[in-house]
């Protein structure tokens, strides 16, 4: 196994320093991957690389995967800025044998119907020089376009040890915008320890190997690597579980001023959320994320389904403040015993 890490990291080596000069750094050129899928995490202000334990672990930590007993989908639908853009996220889970897991994510960000004003200007002058400002558009010749992101995970996780798990995610990423179109693949890999009872420590490395996403135009992105760190604990009060969360996220891109701090080029954000859970039925959740969005949530455990909620505002005065956003979330878990992980 480790002869095989070794020649991989070697061959990631080798490709990208061998690309050409049009191979850039793309600082926030993964973003639409950090918007984060699930009620229940986003509730809690995205704090969740140590407790997730469901089909959601795909994208949090393919570690949690392995903690899974039985076979899960997960659905959620978000809309921002009114509806347009649309975010997508349906992800599907088996547990299989004793100790392991496998799960598909699928994520779709789009804007769509873009009008495309490219061939449609008439040049009212006659100089051949086009100015929007005063020459004329021919809306026959208006058409429209897309601009989509796709990501496309796939999710193996194994439990080591009662209280050791570990996961690899592989990840496919497409982006087209009008004629234009870029892929990628990258590599996330994760681990969630319990030393104790009640404590969960989780870390995972996003794009552990730099994800390379290369244009049709030729122009070549980089989507440097992110670590990311969290822990929980969990009290028993009030006849329900009490749980605070914090999340580090370690980033190497030179986001500077634009993360809660920085270090030269490798910069720092935090996610604190808290969860309260009455006889494992309701759960009420609140939060504080890296974009500085105060953020609440709630969720209700039916027969074989889990509903959650979350809203998220912006920190910002009223007058300044982007729309407010809200995301409803559905798992369904076919918690029968003849889907049982090991049942025959």
């Amino acid at each position: 196994m480790s002869k095989r890490i070794l020649l991989l990291f070697t061959f990631a080596f080798s490709l990208f320093t061998s690309l050409n000069a049009q191979t850039v750094i793309g600082k926030y050129a993964g973003e639409f991957l950090a918007i984060g899928v699930g009620g229940r995490a986003l509730g809690m202000g995205g704090a969740h690389t140590a407790i997730v334990n469901d089909v959601t672990s795909g994208y949090w930590n393919p570690a949690g995967l392995a903690r899974i007993d039985y076979p899960q989908i997960a659905l959620m639908h978000e809309e921002h800025f009114g509806d347009l853009v649309n975010y997508n996220y349906a992800a599907v889970a088996i547990p299989y044998g004793k100790d392991m897991s496998f799960g598909l994510s699928v994520i779709r960000l789009g804007v769509d119907g873009i009008p495309d004003t490219r061939d449609a200007l008439w040049d009212s002058n006659g100089d051949g020089i086009l100015d929007i400002n005063t020459d004329q558009l021919d809306y026959s010749k208006i058409s429209e376009f897309n601009n989509t992101d796709w990501a496309f995970y796939l999710t193996f996780a194994k439990r080591h040890s009662e209280n050791f798990y570990w996961g690899a995610n592989v990840k496919v990423i497409r982006r087209d915008l009008a004629e234009f179109s870029a892929t990628g693949v990258g590599f996330d890999i994760g681990a969630v320890y319990m030393p104790y009872e009640n404590l969960y420590l989780g870390a995972t490395v996003q794009d552990v190997t730099t994800t390379l996403v290369a244009w049709s135009t030729g122009r070549n992105e980089l989507i440097s690597p992110t670590a990311k760190v969290g822990a929980a604990y969990a009290f028993h009060i009030l006849g329900g579980r009490f749980m605070p969360v914090l999340d580090l996220d370690i980033r190497f891109e030179g986001r500077e001023f634009a993360s809660y701090f920085n270090v030269g080029p490798v910069s720092f954000d935090s996610h604190f959320g808290l969860e309260y859970t009455y006889d494992n039925l309701f759960s009420f959740r609140a939060g504080y994320n890296d974009v500085k969005q105060f953020t609440i949530g709630a969720g209700i455990k039916l027969p074989k389904i889990y509903i959650d909620y979350s809203f998220a505002r912006m920190s910002q005065s009223e007058t300044e403040r982007l729309p407010d956003t809200h995301r409803i979330s559905l798992m369904l878990s076919l918690e029968e015993p003849k889907f049982m992980r090991g049942s025959e």
